[in-house]
């Protein structure tokens, strides 16, 4: 089916490889490039699937990409690859479109639902279960709100409890009642609902 199209955009050859043959294995179509230079290069027309792009890269890099698809009118989901400490950049990320972003490593598990997700959404917009997202974003106590902002600016626990005169420890029980109540099962999971529900 020609909508099951991978676009996959990374510089590192071993991270495209892996991810190429891990997707194929599924009987998904994918396509490789080493650059977002190189994937913006091919012919405009229509593009169908998703696409699957690294933030950090030489030249044109992740928010690059989206702009550029946006500029040309290119409604296609993607989903964002991020090193562990990119979580502002992912963020970023996904204000520009993005639909989600995978943290390296990953699972293979982690990536096939993320590009199902994404493959089901083709064409159908990112407001899906919104109104579920903000009801669980309303039963967050302020405390709470401040921690999740703190989250979303990419600080990791000690410089939250630092700037809200917090323990570290109370910082991460706020931080595990966020998840829970948000239904949130790892940070980027988290940040795409709190970024869908106009959080930041």
């Amino acid at each position: 089916m020609d909508n099951r199209i991978v676009h996959l955009i990374d510089d590192d050859e071993d991270v495209r490889r892996a991810v190429a043959f891990m997707l194929g294995t599924t009987g998904l179509a994918v396509r490789v490039y080493e650059s977002a230079s190189a994937f913006l290069a091919q012919d405009g027309g229509d593009l169908t699937g998703c696409i699957i792009s690294d933030v950090r890269m030489p030249g044109v890099d992740g928010l690059g990409l989206m702009r550029q698809l946006k500029e040309r009118g290119q409604d296609i989901p993607v989903i964002v690859m991020t090193g562990h400490a990119d979580v502002p950049l992912a963020v970023e990320a996904m204000k520009n479109g993005a639909i989600d972003f995978i943290e390296k490593p990953f699972t293979d598990d982690t990536m096939l639902a993320a590009v199902e997700v994404a493959l089901g959404r083709a064409g159908k917009g990112r407001d899906s279960g919104l109104d579920d997202v903000r009801a669980r974003m309303a039963s967050l106590t302020p405390r709470e709100r401040e921690v999740l902002d703190g989250l979303l600016a990419g600080h990791p626990n000690k410089t939250i409890a630092y700037d809200l005169g917090l323990s570290p420890r109370t910082v991460e029980v706020h931080r595990a009642n966020v998840m829970t109540k948000m239904c949130a099962s790892s940070l980027s999971e988290l940040v795409r609902q709190a970024l869908l529900a106009g959080a930041s």
